[in-house]
């Protein structure tokens, strides 16, 4: 089974059935990869010609398994990102979806720690929290990725914050 094309799929199929009939995609749990039968945070992204057109995930699982967390959040994504209007149907074949399934979050005592190639980062200042992917465009200093984190939690430049950082496995269609 082509794992990476599984799991963008059930993406797609979860935003197409989405969209178009108003319901959330049924899933065969027995022909589920590995990784998608344990919990994880996942999010997922989708991009029109390029651009950001929705993305929306959970840092830490909320769903009984990884499968459940994809179909939750692409249509989430498709649906409810502040940021844009709903997708709409005249826009399925012109999205491109990419799927991050995200490990246990550790601690950082120390920005050295950090790489915005390798970790994405979850920044924490009183109850206001921001979490950024890693290896972004365009974000390539240690000190961009935590000022961007920053301000996604409505946090100041100078604010007292704790840092931890996660690896994803990235999961792409074809562009």
């Amino acid at each position: 089974m082509d794992t990476e094309k599984y799991i963008t799929d059930l993406a797609r199929k979860a935003v197409k059935e989405y969209i178009v009939n108003g319901n959330e995609v049924e899933v065969n749990y027995d022909e589920l990869p590995e990784i998608l039968k344990k919990p994880a945070g996942v999010f997922v992204t989708l991009k029109k010609n390029g651009n950001l057109r929705g993305c929306m995930g959970t840092f830490q699982a909320v769903q009984d398994n990884a499968a459940q967390e994809i179909i939750n959040n692409a249509m989430t994504a498709a649906e409810s990102d502040p940021r844009f209007p709903e997708v709409h149907k005249s826009e399925l074949d012109e999205l491109t979806i990419s799927v991050d399934i995200l490990t246990e979050a550790e601690r950082v005592n120390d920005k050295s720690e950090l790489d915005p190639k390798k970790y994405g980062i979850l920044v924490k200042g009183g109850h206001q929290t921001g979490l950024l992917l890693p290896d972004l465009e365009g974000i390539d200093t240690v000190d961009k990725q935590l000022s961007i984190a920053k301000k996604k939690a409505g946090l100041k430049a100078d604010s007292q914050i704790d840092i931890f950082r996660f690896k994803v496995k990235r999961f792409k269609e074809n562009d």
